[in-house]
């Protein structure tokens, strides 16, 4: 077992792009209500804030740099919690399309994922009944003929620009093998530690979630880069959530919870805001005798360049 007087670090995950506004009327969607949800979350004692945008009038995934701006400087300016901005977008965003705000914005943090993969979730659409808006339906049965681009040299050309910029990342890695790209990139110097590895489990295309996958993405990773230059974290896809991410924290790692990964708080009780879900996970690990680590905390274990040399 890890050591429980180490800090660990929520990662909260506020709204993304898979999920529809016909899973939950809780998600948040206009840039008002992502304001919100994020700010109450940095309360609530996430550290990190990872942050998507979508269109104000029916919630549809957008990268438009306008709407970013409409919630990020105000999160900005209420809370001290780390922006992460993704790079991910959606899977029917072009690269430059997804890396739009970040170019821009030059934050201390954004998302990478580490390969190309299947990314869906179409067999949710079987399970809703009534959908709020005329795009849900297909955008989700759509995801059974899409595939996540993320090439090596996608890759290589978002490491190059945005070291210039100072901006470190969130490695998403949904597999093994996405372990094994970041060691590519690492190996070439592309990447340098300590740097902070997002183990996602249980996206369909992705690696099952189970227990001893989680344990082998851990040990993997460990065998790769050494525990003492990076920084371990879990994200557990829907129903998966809870149990997932505190067996992270058991092995060492850090956390991310959100209505980005799951818009449930407990079985059939779904999480009536970000919040909820970041004070049920911070009542756990203290429950395990953790530390909860600050803004600042995470900064310092990420080595990240600081609020003030961004332009939110």
């Amino acid at each position: 077992m890890s050591n429980t007087r180490r800090k660990v670090i929520i990662t909260c995950a506020v709204t993304g792009s898979a999920h529809v506004p016909s899973m939950s009327e809780y998600l948040p969607i206009t840039p008002g209500d992502i304001r919100d949800q994020a700010i109450e979350a940095a309360q609530a004692g996430a550290a990190i804030l990872h942050l998507h945008a979508r269109h104000p009038e029916d919630g549809r995934p957008t990268p438009s740099p306008d709407v970013f701006r409409q919630f990020v400087p105000a999160i900005a300016e209420r809370t001290d919690a780390v922006i992460n901005i993704s790079t991910g977008g959606s899977t029917r965003m072009t690269l430059d399309e997804r890396l739009a705000y970040a170019r821009a914005a030059k934050p201390e943090m954004c998302s990478l994922n580490m390969g190309s993969m299947n990314f869906s979730l179409h067999p949710a659409a079987a399970r809703i009944q009534a959908w709020r808006f005329d795009w849900e339906k297909a955008y989700l049965e759509g995801m059974e003929d899409m595939i996540f681009r993320n090439t090596f040299r996608d890759i290589r050309n978002i490491l190059t620009e945005f070291r210039d910029y100072g901006t470190r990342f969130e490695f998403e890695c949904y597999d093994v093998g996405h372990l094994y790209s970041l060691a590519y990139f690492v190996d070439r110097g592309l990447i340098k530690p300590p740097f902070f590895i997002q183990s996602v489990i249980g996206i369909l295309g992705g690696i099952g979630a189970d227990p001893e996958n989680l344990q082998v993405m851990r040990a993997t990773a460990d065998r790769l880069f050494g525990r003492d230059n990076y920084h371990f974290s879990v994200l557990g896809a829907g129903r998966h959530q809870m149990p997932l991410v505190t067996m992270g924290a058991i092995l060492g790692g850090n956390v991310r919870v959100g209505l980005e990964d799951s818009v449930y708080l407990s079985r059939g009780v779904k999480a009536r805001t970000n919040a909820e879900q970041v004070r049920k996970i911070r009542r756990i690990l203290e429950e395990l005798s953790f530390e909860i680590a600050t803004p600042d905390d995470a900064r310092r274990m990420l080595g990240l360049k600081g609020r003030d040399k961004v332009s939110l």
